[in-house]
């Protein structure tokens, strides 16, 4: 593998990884609704504002989100709406399987 396909594979993986813990999946779909400020996550992650922030710098630093201050408050949205469309594709992968597995299911009996 040449060095520029390596390097642009590496970069999807940083992004697959900044999605990969169940907060943050939380965190891009919300916004997927609109953009949220730190203190609505700490509510529905049910987590401190440290664990929250700490999550949602991974996803800015994954290049999935972005911020503004707003006096005291940050605020946060996708900077990617296209990751919805990648949420969808994770819902269908599960659905299949869930398929496939009560197929198996109904087989054995």
């Amino acid at each position: 593998m040449d060095e520029g396909r390596k390097t642009y594979l590496e970069a999807k993986s940083r992004v697959l990884k900044a999605l990969g813990h169940p907060t943050r999946l939380l965190i891009a779909e919300e916004l997927g609704r609109g953009e949220r400020c730190v203190c609505e996550f700490v509510e529905m992650a049910g987590v401190d504002y440290s664990t929250v922030s700490r999550h949602l710098n991974v996803l800015k630093q994954a290049g999935l989100v972005e911020d503004e201050k707003r006096g005291k408050q940050v605020f946060y949205r996708l900077r990617v709406p296209c990751v919805l469309s990648f949420m969808e594709c994770l819902e269908q992968v599960i659905r299949t399987g869930a398929e496939e597995r009560m197929k198996m299911i109904g087989q054995d009996q």
